[in-house]
């Protein structure tokens, strides 16, 4: 694993975060130049509703479902023939250190400050800056970049 790695993902996201994105967006936009750079960028749209826990609904977090929808472009099945399980196992995992790392992946036990506030901002950011960080240091160890 490289620092300098890790540190380029984080401020990115964090970047991509401050531009307006939302936290499943930056994930998406972010990685996506890592593990799948021929996918269009303008599938961010995908990511959109996934953020504030769902549409503010304040469920999973927007920042850990943007990660794991990642994994899965990397290595999910195209097909209802292959295996599952890859794409599965890096998923229970990724979302273990996740849960190590902040203690929950429900957005409203993350943040509890009210959408669109300073605070509730803020403390986004560093939870999807800190994300960022794990995740590449997590695809770094599994070999995906």
């Amino acid at each position: 694993m490289t620092d300098e790695l890790t540190q380029e993902a984080r401020d990115r996201a964090g970047n991509y975060f401050r531009q307006g994105y939302n936290c499943a967006e930056t994930l998406f936009l972010t990685f996506r130049q890592y593990l799948a750079p021929d996918v269009e960028e303008s599938l961010v749209r995908m990511a959109t509703p996934f953020g504030g826990g769902l549409g503010h609904a304040g469920c999973i977090c927007g920042a850990l479902s943007g990660a794991i929808m990642m994994l899965g472009l990397k290595k999910g099945r195209i097909s209802p023939q292959a295996t599952r399980d890859e794409a599965y196992g890096l998923s229970r995992e990724f979302q273990k250190r996740f849960m190590d790392e902040f203690g929950a992946t429900c957005c409203r036990a993350l943040n509890k400050n009210p959408f669109g506030t300073p605070e509730q901002g803020k403390n986004c950011l560093k939870i999807i800056g800190n994300t960022a960080k794990i995740l590449m240091a997590f695809i770094q160890e599994k070999g995906l970049v």
